[in-house]
Order: C-alpha cells, then structure tokens, then sequence
C-alpha cells in the first residue's frame, strides 16, 4: 500500500490538467491510467506502418488558454497552427461552401445574396453569447443544497457572481440564449438562411457527438457550445496540433512531471476504497492499494458510480439517478492511410480546402435522415462524415507523398437491436463510410492504404466513451451546468466526502477543454484550504 495526498483516476486531458495544477500548489499528486499510454482519448499512434493519427479527438479549438498559458504547455513542446481555411462543404448538384477568414462572405454569396448580408451578423450574435459563457468555463456553476448552512451562502455568492456574469447579455442576447438552450438549431438556422450548404455549416456542430437531429430541441446549445473556441488568440478558428492530439496531452504529462507528478500507466482502477462515508483510496487491478486524502475521477459519471464503486456505499437516490445518465454520441471513428489526396469533384485538385474540416452533410434534411435512419436500421446509411486530413499542414505524421486523414462520422446507434454486435458490423459501416467520401471524391477509396475504426463499442472498450459518447453524458438540458452530473453535484464534490469529478462529465462538458479538471483542481485546494494559482 502507498499513500499520496491526491489520487486522480485517468490521465485523460482533464485529469492531466487537474494533477498539474494540484502538483503546483504543492500536492502530492498520483494519477493511475489503466491504457499503456497518457492522454485518454487525446492520443496520437501509429495506426498503420509509417502513419500515425490522433486516434479518437482529432482537432483542436476548445482547449482553453487560461490553461495553456497556467501549464506553460508550450514549453513542453506544444505547437498548435490553425486550418488554412476552416470548412469545406462539398454538395452532390457540384456547388460548394468553403469559409475561413478572407474566404466565407464571398463563398456565401455565390450561394445565395441573402445569406451572405445574414451570416455576418449571425455569426457575431453567436459569438456575442460565447463571449459571455467562456467566463462561465472556468468557475463552477450555483450548486443547490439543501437547508441553511455554510455551503448554502457559498453557493449564493457564487450564483450571484454567476448572475453579474449573465447581466453582461444584453436582453436581446438573453431571449437569443433562451433560445439556444431550449430550441432546435434546425428551426433557428432555417429562420436565419435559405441555402442548405448554409444552414448545414452550422447545423453540422449541432449533431456532432449528439445522437439527435439538427431538429431534435436543444440541438442548438451543441451548436453553441462549439463556438467557444480559438486558437493562438483567434475566437472562432479550429487548428491542429503538430503531431496530433497527443501532443497536447504529452504537453500535459510533461507539465505534470515536471512539477512532481506521479503517472502511472497500465494502471487500471478495480475499486474505490470507502470507509465511514469517505473516499479513501483506489484499489488497481493489480491488487495494489494507494490511500489518499483526495479520489478525483476523470472517467464517466456512470462508469465511476456503477462499475468502480459499491452500491452499498452511495445514496439510494443518487445511485438511481446517475444510472439513467444519458450516454451516445452516435458516432464511428476511422482513421485512414492514403497513398494520394483526394480530389473532390465539386473543387477539383490541390487547394486550401483539403486543409480544411470536409463536411459532407450537404443540408439540414439529409442530418436528420441520417439519423432517422440510424435509429430504425442501426447506421445511417447516408451518414454525415467530417474529413480531416491533417498531413495537409502536419509533415510529422506519414511518409512523404502520402497522407492521414482521420473521418468522424454520424450517426450509428451506439448499441445495435435484435441482438447485433458492432463486432459484427464494424467492417462493413467502414466500407460504407469510405463509399460515402468516395462519391464526392472519386477515387478516393482506392488511395486507402490502411485503415483503423472505431465503432461504438470499439470506443466504449479503448477509452472507457460509454456507448462511444465522446462527451461523457449527452449535452442535454438536464445534463449541463448546475445538472452537471446531477442537481447537488454540480460544484465537482461527489456524494462521498472526498470524493471528486474532474472530467468531461462536469461543467462545462465535453471537448477537449481542460476547464472540468482546472475547476476541479480550484475546489480540491480549496478544501485543502491550499492557495490556487
């Protein structure tokens, strides 16, 4: 038996970013990892010989700067350029939207005049509002407690801290929130535009990793929540990170060494020790004990309380509670090696836009068919798929004259019915999603080369993604801020003293963020009574 101040469950980003800012302040921090590799679901590795790829997040625009600067992550070798152009969206008829700064206003217009004297103002309304929330990103949201005590006027203080925050929002800014928390992206992007390549620009971030259709309600807020973003200082832009997502999360271990860190890796969890109502320690699948004074878990809510703890030692109400948290993203991961880019026939050859996120998903009906249809057969069988092809901008990842391109595809059911195993299944969506890119890129599923998928339960099995959801609960109304993972919880505090949530399951939700363990970091020092940077 070993015994450390801090036991922080996973080295995820989120529980990389926790144990650094724990270690800063002068903690003894052990993070155990049952993969052979640090980083979670933020890994780069060799997926076929010579070609190496983020293996399951595959860009970058969420992780927060408060933290990349606190970190000094790139002192630790971290370097993140952005896409050359942003989004390319490809349409069967042969039209195409191509944005990114200098390039959107004029792509929109050949599309449709209209659109183009909207989307300016629109995109600077949704920016307006993600302004506001990224103060919100790195504090925890109001907790209700119960009954008068010194938890309850600390909460009141935080929720008018919260208040003066949201006061900022002007009241039409307010009305365009409610909206956002509570209405379609469907309905208000069809509101705003007529082009479907348009309304499908914005409507992609809404499904993405949300098993729903752009018309299911508070399908706005996912689009919404990806607008926080920015890289190197510009709101609004999506990068890379040179040598993929791991590098961000060897950035992160390397910071976390650096200040005294312990990580250890093939290093799974069997149990978490309780004694007298109190977290007090791990128990790793080796058989070996570490006691602690603090347990932070960067693994799914549901996973933590069903799997890594015993019933007897929770409340009988929260237990039931949490074993209804809503996991699936509707998401299937590949990652492929290609002997030759692809050229699209919408925009033949060579072009910034092959740097770009490569949406095919050419309007709103088409996303919501795609999941109809996944509901009723299991998969789309016109799924929505964003190609990455990072080796565009990043020279450290194949062979010369070849490419990686990484295909985040909706939807799939993330379980089958009728008994099916995705085990079953697995080659022949692949080939589908292949066929899909390949019918705006003639040619294209010839130049694979190798192939990596992920499905579902590949996902749930590899990163501990229950049901393949990649944010760790769905980004559903009753599952973000002060619900997040439950009413009570919400402040990263447990049931169990000494028990704390510093992953994707907890404000501000999923991404690769680094806000849920930053904040978790803040309240375990508080408690220590410890300083926080």
């Amino acid at each position: 038996m070993t015994e450390t101040d801090v036991v922080i469950i996973g080295a995820g980003h989120n529980g990389l970013t926790c144990a650094t800012y724990l270690a800063m302040a002068g903690l003894r921090v052990k993070v155990v990892e049952r993969r052979a590799v640090a980083g979670g679901a933020a890994v780069t590795e060799e997926f076929h010989p010579g070609f190496r790829n983020s293996v399951a997040a595959y860009t970058v625009s969420l992780l927060n700067p408060q933290i990349i600067a606190d970190l000094k992550l790139h002192d630790h070798g971290l370097k993140i350029v952005e896409r050359r152009a942003q989004n390319f969206l490809p349409a069967p008829d042969g039209s195409y939207l191509l944005t990114g700064e200098g390039r959107t206003r004029e792509s929109v217009a050949k599309l449709s005049e209209r659109d183009a004297e909207e989307i300016d103002a629109f995109s600077r309304e949704l920016e307006g509002i993600a302004d506001v929330l990224r103060a919100l990103v790195l504090r925890a949201p109001p907790n209700v407690v119960e009954g008068l005590s010194a938890g309850a006027i600390r909460e009141t203080i935080n929720a008018l801290g919260t208040a003066n925050i949201l006061r900022s929002l002007t009241l039409e800014q307010q009305r365009s929130l409610l909206d956002l928390f509570t209405c379609s992206a469907g309905d208000m992007l069809d509101d705003r535009f007529e082009n479907d390549l348009v309304k499908a620009l914005f409507g992609f971030d809404s499904i993405v990793g949300n098993y729903a259709s752009p018309y299911t309600p508070g399908s706005a807020y996912v689009m919404l929540h990806h607008a926080f973003g920015e890289v190197n200082g510009k709101k609004g832009v999506w990068g890379h990170a040179i040598g993929g997502m791991g590098a961000i999360t060897q950035a992160m271990a390397s910071a976390a060494r650096s200040h005294g860190a312990e990580i250890e890796l093939g290093a799974g969890v069997r149990e978490v020790i309780v004694e007298r109502d109190r977290a007090v320690g791990v128990i790793l699948d080796s058989g070996e004990s570490i006691r602690a004074k603090y347990i932070a878990s960067g693994v799914n809510p549901k996973l933590l309380y069903t799997r890594l703890l015993s019933a007897d030692a929770l409340p009988a109400g929260f237990l039931k509670r949490i074993g209804k948290w809503r996991n699936g993203s509707g998401t299937f991961r590949m990652n492929v090696a290609l002997s030759a880019l692809p050229s699209f026939s919408a925009l033949p050859g060579a072009g910034d836009h092959l740097s770009s996120g490569i949406i095919i998903g050419p309007s709103l009906g088409y996303m919501d068919r795609a999941w109809q249809d996944a509901r009723a057969h299991g998969w789309s069988r016109e799924p929505v798929i964003e190609l990455l092809i990072p080796s565009t901008i990043d020279d450290t990842l194949c062979p010369p004259g070849r490419h990686v391109a990484s295909l985040f595809c909706q939807h799939v059911a993330p379980q089958l019915s009728d008994g099916r195993s995705w085990d079953d299944h697995r080659e022949e969506v692949a080939d589908l999603m292949v066929a899909t890119v390949d019918k705006y890129a003639p040619g294209f599923a010839a130049s694979v080369m190798g192939r990596q998928i992920l499905s579902p339960v590949d996902l749930e099995r590899q990163f501990g993604l229950l049901g393949g959801d990649i944010f760790h609960g769905a980004l559903t109304l009753n599952q973000l801020f002060s619900a997040r993972p439950m009413l009570g919880h919400a402040d990263y505090r447990g049931p169990l003293k000494g028990l704390y949530h510093c992953g994707s399951g907890a404000h501000p939700g999923g991404g690769v963020t680094g806000a849920p363990g930053h904040n978790a970091a803040r309240v375990i020092l508080g408690d220590h009574r410890a300083p926080f940077k």
